[in-house]
């Protein structure tokens, strides 16, 4: 049997990491609330035994799953959520109205994907993209919460990062669910002046001026802690949401000076890659440049697409 990697939280709240290429890099979260659960995210296919066993760990059956929360659509978020769904007979799937066509018909998402990665690669790592059954789906409008046994959790939109992203929020946990609309932070980067954080502007949405607003709407929460899918719980959130800012501003002015560059996404990836292992240095991370790179150097390739388009977008 596949054994789930579990950390767990106050509140019944255990992020379970799904093992998307390394370990630490992408987590669902589960909620249990008086015998009753809830996942945020799912992780792709592979992940799905992994969180079958995190129930069993926490002695559930899967009848016990009311909801699956995706907070997008994006395939490290929700490639699973076909499988996983066909596993749990009672949940429901609360899923932006912007993605929920594309998860009860996936053809366009994975047409997207094989646009970002290549057919191959895409394949390798999401494998058959199952549909969500359409009548399984909830769609929520801004604000609509939802009951996990009287726990009480909402979602609000947040654009930004995608146009099809929520976050969740658990006021029993003082918590926001928050998906990849509060960037990205992961454990290995932790050093003793806390957790390290930054902006995530992967294909094909990403909007500065929307992705401000929403780390402003997740702060206006007054959340004491977030659970960021990559990866997990971080507090400091006043730091934090500083340091997501100014890196938002400094993302866009690294773009805005590769306009006129030849091959613009490898100047925006080694732009952006120079500007993060800067910071990571600051931070006091004890390891050197080709450790920084083996961190983070898919997010620098993912962040430079995303900038790309954007600037094609305003014209550029």
């Amino acid at each position: 049997m596949t054994r789930a990697a579990l950390t767990d939280y106050d509140h019944g709240i255990s992020a379970v990491d799904t093992e998307y290429i390394r370990p630490r890099l992408d987590a669902s979260h589960l909620i249990v609330e008086a015998g009753r659960a809830a996942f945020v995210d799912t992780g792709t296919n592979d992940s799905v035994p992994k969180l079958l066993d995190a129930l069993h760990q926490k002695d559930l059956d899967v009848d016990a799953v009311d909801y699956v929360f995706l907070t997008h659509i994006h395939l490290d978020h929700a490639g699973g959520a076909g499988q996983l769904m066909r596993k749990l007979p009672n949940a429901r799937c609360v899923i932006h109205p912007r993605g929920a066509s594309h998860m009860a018909e996936p053809s366009k998402l994975i047409a997207g994907t094989q646009a970002v990665y290549g057919e191959a690669l895409a394949r390798e790592m999401y494998g058959d993209i199952l549909p969500v059954d359409a009548d399984r789906i909830l769609e929520p409008d801004d604000g609509e919460s939802y009951e996990l046994a009287g726990r009480t959790l909402t979602a609000w939109y947040t654009e930004g990062h995608a146009r099809h992203h929520y976050v969740l929020h658990d006021p029993k946990a003082a918590a926001v669910f928050t998906g990849d609309s509060f960037g990205l932070s992961y454990r290995d980067l932790d050093t003793e002046a806390g957790a390290f954080i930054f902006p995530t502007t992967t294909p094909t949405h990403f909007d500065p001026e929307q992705a401000h607003l929403s780390v402003d709407r997740i702060m206006g929460l007054e959340p004491e802690r977030l659970y960021l899918t990559h990866y997990s719980e971080v507090t400091e959130l006043d730091r934090l949401a500083a340091d997501m800012h100014s890196d938002l501003d400094a993302f866009v002015d690294i773009a805005r000076n590769a306009i006129p560059a030849n091959e613009r996404v490898s100047v925006l990836r080694e732009g952006l890659f120079g500007h993060l292992a800067d910071r990571i240095r600051a931070h006091g991370f004890a390891g050197d440049t080709e450790a920084i790179r083996n961190i983070i150097w898919m997010d620098t390739e993912l962040n430079a697409q995303g900038l790309d388009i954007w600037l094609k977008r305003q014209g550029h």
